[in-house]
């Protein structure tokens, strides 16, 4: 019935436009008023039950005159028509502009009359959204246009089909008079998709009314033209259809590229706009250009409008220039840690770094890279003359400043050109000039670098590198005196042979790395101030020939003393190493071996132009590949053990292995020594290789080497309880060898984003170089069986020993072995006590001494025979000294059982069943010569830092105890000589013992420092200062008093005199070490920190701390600018007279501070948990109240909410980035998206708030203004619903601005809310 019903309907309305037709034909024929035959009209549709405005009489009244009746009377009553809303104006638009633009050349006058309808009706968009058919009009307009098919958008709401509606009405404008000047040929397409000639489109024949051809209309089309280009700038210029226009611009890019080329050709070649004398062609030009920003951030006037302004990005004076890049340098210096290394790349991560600093900044590339060489500077000249010790010297640091960073800044200038050449090759808009304003990244650096000759503090250069610094200053000055020399003069070059001065700097070394990387090129050694001078010819007293780089190029054999030379001295470029890379493939044994000593010589530590290079030809040589003639039993890799064993030995040092990790290196190396293992831990060490050394090395040897550099790629020896938030561990203890393999793996994935950066793409290379598959721990069965076993001694307590099984046998050797003297007497000493099995081993044969067993096996025992020997010791069957020396010797036969000695005393410290021992002197080695001055030390660190813990006792007060596991430990470590050869073993239970001493009770870590003290004097400070550390894993409080010192310090809110300037000095100051006569040096707390933070486990506290730190420091700026501008002034009344632009530079070094802390400490997990967790808790929470003084409080409560959006879009920043290139984005979408759904809850009213509602309001508004400026990426990310909904609350606040820029970056899914919000509020 009622499908019967709408056909009576439609038939009814049929008939009634019949009438309608006849009804016009009259009027027509009489001359009737507009008015009164308006009137009529609308009466006769209200009968017919017609809802007006009525898109098919719209239809029928445009068909009627096109073009049958195109008489005036007829356009005069389509004009009142539309003025009393019978018909849609935009319909009626869309309708005439395909049939009258086509003719418009045979028909100007109803071209002319279509145009003044369009500027007539086209600019009230206001009162024709509200209709009461609008969403029936716009679906119209779409199928009369095609606009669904042309743009190809899968929202089709009646606001986006109005942004179409008015982008193509402009370009059909632009078509045609480029073709009415013609000159549309000058197009890429030479046509137009709009109709804009008569055989474009199918119209109906010019029977009926011809308007004759006259002179008039020659005139009139040449106006028409005019007029037409005059609309075009109205459109661009009218408030609301230029913003409108500037969605389609944002959401239409390929669509918005070509339209901006027509714009073009018309703006240079057209007659018509020259001749314009309202628009010019200069003002036409300004309309048109991609650099106009029609959305603009101006916000309208409210009580925030100052807090906007200095909320903006780039709000920080010059005065404070260094402290937006405060979370860099805290960055810089956390990757200098001996203790972690990272699987992602340095370059990977600082890249990421530098673009979200950029974009949250809002700072030019010039600045931007000028903060990045300042910053790696600082690094290099905090630790310029380092304390002794197993850490990261000067070499890793150098590595960060001459070829971390030039590859950063390689990586961020290839994006740009990268863009910029995909941008040109489709036509499409350049979306980095868009997103960064307009400039050159390759210009902004060379810029960069020639302003960087005003930091001469930072530029003097270590002593370690005057020589290679005065290298480069000479190399510049030789080259602009036109003398050509080559290489191997300058590894001799000495400023004294020089008849100018031409000490060099820092920044000479940066330019030639830099040129290295093509980054720049010669003509910056012309830069004013950068040589002192020329010099006419060469200096008599230069070498004629040495030997050097360049020789070897040139042929020369591999002799002793040119392989000293190239060991000695660093190569220059990548085909020297590519040539020593050829000889370590194809060339001799020998030769293989002094291609290896060259690449692991100072090409590796000091050849900052090449080392990226260096550091993959190692690598690559690690993985061998299999020999396709191949046919061998045993492993192809056992050919290779001398090789192998003398990269695995070079690379062995704590600087080497940071730099591999810097690199990105350390997956593939991990997978690479995996291999080594699981071949020569399987080896019979039956047979040996001799050096050149004349050092003899066995399979044991290449094993043991390869073991222990393999361990320190992760924290093995840490229990599995380092779990901090759910079920995601800390960011140390992600480093397991299944996640090295993971991230190894995954550099496999060849997809688009890997060959658009070319670290990625050297590391991809790099692993398919070994194998093309992904590799897996299942992959290396003994491996795996070892590392299970490891995993099973850490979690409980021993047992499974069967006697008779070969297990058994090997235990009872290798203790026969240890003990061989004490069970010479026949005296049952020592037991297997584990599981159900006992033995004397005894054993009287010496071929069993030195048992010859695969060292897998050997590993499988050792677990149980240190069980033993520690259980006989602690029943009294077996002195502390003999049980070191034991431990010593099976250390000594197989080096890589250190490994397990360590999983083990860690296990059995952590379980706490074992009685502690008496350190006192006879039993075991006794501290007490220094203990009371460690102590004293320590508290005095402590004290400088800002921390006092009153609980520290000092070693007077008792007598010195240890946990037997820990002191056979210590005693075990302290026999090991300090020299090279051992340096590795010690690199590996160094951080062991550390991490043994911090968990057990104070004061067991001051005294294994005193036990190492007394060892190792020169190791004193770094001993001392790692002991220092510990303390904050005994007590909570300390670590809340240390995070306070870092905040204090860092704003210039410490009485300290150290720290009252604040900044990035006060917080990292200049290292530690006893750089002060008479003691240690303060040492600043941002160091300790950062050398503290990844051995806590309670990182959820660590977030919380942070919160109500910043919250605390937000009040205490607040008072503290208070006060100042009191005494100062009485000009500003707001707020308690504070100055907004001093208080929020403040707030936001607070806020990024406490953003670096919070991503460091727990990265992605924890950023998690306070963006969904903390975060909603706290605004949900009642605080108590802090009343502040006068009028000041509002002022507080605001700048609290700010510094929390500060803070909250830093810590997803720094831990997603502002863009899509990196892994953990992936996650950004389900944590911002239940954010913002959070956000929008609460100002739908849904959620109740505990927090102060001013600190509420600042929050979301200024959280909203960070992402729309600084991570518009973000905003296309969220629900378009969610956006919609926080659209609507700021409106409420009145807002309007912030909510249209949020709807104007949430791409073509809130492209129709947001035109309909210009619409409305004209904004």
């Amino acid at each position: 019935m009622a499908a019967l019903a709408a056909l009576a309907a439609a038939e009814a309305r049929g008939g009634a436009w019949d009438s309608i037709l006849d009804m016009m034909k009259v009027a027509q024929e009489k001359g009737c008023d507009p008015l009164l035959w308006a009137v009529q009209l609308t009466s006769s549709l209200n009968r017919a039950g017609v809802s007006l405005p009525s898109p098919e009489f719209a239809d029928v009244l445009v068909s009627y005159i096109c073009w049958d009746n195109n008489v005036p009377i007829l356009w005069k009553f389509l004009d009142r028509a539309l003025a009393v809303k019978i018909a849609p104006p935009l319909l009626v638009i869309a309708l005439l502009s395909t049939r009258v633009v086509p003719v418009r050349q045979s028909r100007p006058a109803a071209y002319r009359l279509y145009m003044e309808l369009l500027k007539r009706h086209a600019f009230a968009l206001k009162s024709q959204i509200d209709g009461s058919n609008y969403h029936k009009v716009t679906e119209s307009i779409d199928t009369v246009l095609h606009l669904s098919e042309k743009f190809s958008l899968a929202e089709r709401d009646a606001g986006t089909i109005v942004v179409e509606f008015i982008f193509s009405i402009v370009w059909q404008l632009l078509d045609a008079s480029l073709d009415d000047e013609g000159i549309l040929e000058l197009t890429p397409e030479k046509s137009s998709m709009w109709g804009v000639k008569p055989q474009d489109m199918e119209i109906d024949s010019f029977e009926g009314f011809e308007e004759k051809w006259t002179e008039g209309q020659g005139r009139l089309q040449s106006a028409n033209t005019t007029m037409a280009i005059e609309l075009i700038g109205l459109f661009l210029q009218d408030k609301v259809t230029s913003r409108i226009l500037y969605l389609a611009r944002r959401n239409l890019p390929t669509q918005w590229a070509a339209f901006t080329q027509r714009l073009k050709v018309l703006g240079t070649n057209s007659a018509a706009l020259r001749n314009s004398k309202i628009v010019s062609h200069d003002a036409f030009q300004q309309l048109t250009s991609d650099a106009r920003i029609v959305l603009s951030r101006e916000m309208k006037t409210s009580s925030h409008q100052k807090f906007h302004a200095v909320m903006a990005f780039g709000a920080l004076s010059s005065a404070n220039f260094s402290d937006v890049w405060l979370p860099l340098d805290i960055v810089l210096e956390d990757s200098m840690d001996a203790y972690q290394v990272n699987a992602a790349s340095a370059i990977e991560i600082i890249t990421g770094l530098v673009k979200t600093l950029q974009a949250i900044n809002g700072t030019t590339w010039h600045d931007t890279f000028l903060s990045l060489w300042i910053s790696a500077l600082r690094l290099v000249q905090r630790e310029r003359d380092p304390i002794e010790g197993p850490m990261p010297r000067l070499d890793t640091r150098l590595c960060m400043l001459l070829s971390i960073t030039p590859l950063v800044i390689a990586n961020l200038i290839e994006e740009e050109e990268t863009a910029l050449s995909e941008a040109a090759d489709c036509g499409s808009p350049n979306p980095m000039r868009e997103n960064t304003g307009e400039g050159n990244r390759r210009n902004d650096l060379m810029s960069s670098l020639q302003m960087l000759g005003d930091f001469q503090g930072l530029l003097t250069p270590p002593r370690s590198i005057v020589s290679a610094a005065n290298q480069a200053a000479a190399k510049a000055m030789l080259f602009l005196s036109g003398i050509n020399v080559g290489s191997s003069y300058f590894e001799c070059v000495n400023v004294k042979d020089m008849p100018l001065n031409c000490s060099g700097n820092m920044r000479h070394l940066i330019v030639e790395a830099c040129i290295a990387r093509n980054l720049l090129d010669t003509s910056a050694y012309f830069w004013p101030g950068y040589v002192n001078g020329h010099i006419n010819q060469m200096p008599p007293n230069f070498p004629t020939q040495v030997p050097s780089w360049s020789s070897f190029m040139k042929g020369a054999p591999l002799t002793p003393a040119l392989i000293n030379a190239l060991v000695s001295s660093p190569a220059s470029s990548l085909a020297e190493l590519e040539k020593v890379f050829e000889i370590a493939v194809k060339g001799s044994e020998e030769e293989k071996i002094s291609a290896a000593t060259i690449l692991c010589g100072a090409s590796l530590l000091q050849g900052w132009s090449v080392q990226e290079h260096t550091v993959d030809f190692i690598t690559r040589l690690l993985s061998p590949p299999k020999p396709a003639d191949y046919t061998g039993d045993d492993s192809y890799l056992i050919a290779h053990a001398p090789m192998l064993n003398v990269l695995i030995v070079g690379i062995g040092s704590v600087d080497c292995v940071q730099v591999f990790s810097l690199h990105g290196l350390v997956p593939q190396l991990a997978c690479s020594l995996m291999s080594i293992c699981e071949v020569f831990g399987s080896c019979v060490p039956n047979s040996s290789w001799t050096l050149r050394t004349g050092e003899e090395i066995s399979a044991h040897a290449v094993f043991s080497n390869a073991f222990t550099l393999l361990l320190k790629l992760w924290r093995f020896n840490h229990p599995p309880i380092e779990h901090g938030v759910g079920d995601v561990p800390t960011v140390g203890s992600q480093l397991t060898p299944e996640y090295l393999l993971y991230v190894r793996n995954s550099h496999l994935v060849s997809s688009g984003s890997v060959h658009r950066d070319q670290n990625k793409r050297r590391l991809s290379a790099v692993a398919s170089s070994s194998s093309q598959n992904p590799v897996f721990v299942d992959s290396f069965p003994k491996l795996k069986v070892w590392y299970r076993q490891h995993q099973a001694c850490i979690a409980s307590t021993l047992s499974g020993l069967v006697p008779g099984t070969p297990v058994h046998q090997i235990v009872d050797g290798l203790l026969t072995m240890m003990f061989r003297k004490i069970n010479e007497g026949g005296q049952s000493l020592i037991s297997v006590n584990s599981g159900s099995s006992s033995s004397s081993g005894t054993r009287n044969e010496d071929s069993t001494l030195r048992p010859k067993l695969p060292a897998w096996d050997i590993l499988e025992a050792v677990p149980y025979v240190v069980d033993a020997a520690l259980t006989a010791c602690a029943h009294g069957r077996l002195s502390p000294r003999e049980l070191a020396t034991g431990l010593k010797d099976l250390a000594d036969f197989l080096p890589a059982c250190l490994a397990t000695i360590v999983s083990y005393f860690s296990a059995e410290v952590s379980r706490s069943i074992w009685k502690p021992v008496f350190m006192n002197g006879t039993d075991w080695p006794s501290p007490a010569a220094n203990l009371a001055n460690v102590e004293e030390q320590i508290k005095k660190i402590l004290a400088t830092t800002g921390v006092n813990v009153p609980s520290l006792s000092t070693g007077e007060s008792s007598e010195a105890t240890l946990p037997l596991p820990l002191a056979a430990f210590v005693s075990l470590t302290i026999t090991y000589k300090i020299d090279k050869a051992s340096q590795r073993f010690l690199n590996l239970a160094g951080p062991a013992l550390e991490s043994l001493a911090a968990g057990c009770p104070w004061p067991c870590m001051p005294i294994v420092a005193s036990l190492w003290t007394q060892k190792a004097r020169r190791w004193s400070d770094f001993l001392i200062f790692s002991a220092s550390r510990t303390v904050f894993l005994q007590n909570s409080d300390a670590i809340v008093q240390l995070l306070k010192s870092c905040f204090t310090s860092t704003l210039g809110l410490s009485s300290s005199p150290l720290s009252s300037n604040g900044g990035v000095g006060a917080l990292l100051g200049h290292g530690f070490g006893s750089h002060f006569c008479g003691g240690i040096s303060p040492v600043a707390p941002g160091i300790l920190y950062l050398r503290v933070y990844r051995s806590i486990r309670d990182i959820v506290f660590i977030t919380e701390e942070i919160v109500s730190l910043l919250m605390h420091s937000v009040r205490e700026i607040s008072c503290i600018d208070l006060s100042r501008e009191k005494k100062v002034t009485d000009r500003t009344k707001r707020y308690g007279r504070v100055s907004l632009t001093s208080a929020m530079t403040r707030v936001k070094l607070a806020a990024s501070l406490a953003a670096s802390l919070v991503w460091l400490s727990g990265g992605l997990c924890l950023v998690q948990s306070l963006i969904m967790e903390t975060l909603p808790s706290w605004f949900i929470s009642i605080h108590r109240s802090e009343k502040e003084k006068g009028s000041s409080e509002g002022m507080v409560a605001m700048l609290r909410g700010y510094a929390l959006a500060y803070f909250t879009v830093l810590c997803g920043a720094f831990t997603w980035g502002v863009d899509s290139s990196s892994s953990a984005s992936r996650r950004r979408p389900r944590i911002l998206g239940t954010h913002m759904e959070f956000l929008a809850s609460v100002l739908d009213g849904k959620i109740s708030l505990g927090c102060d509602w001013s600190t509420w309001q600042a929050y979301v508004s200024g959280f909203v203004i960070l992402m729309v400026g600084c991570t518009p990426n973000w905003v296309l990310e969220v629900d378009v619903d969610v956006l919609k909904r926080l659209s609507r609350g700021l409106r409420q606040w009145n807002e309007d601005e912030l909510a249209l820029a949020l709807l104007g970056v949430g791409g073509y899914r809130t492209m129709g809310a947001a035109s309909e919000l210009i619409i409305r509020d004209e904004v």
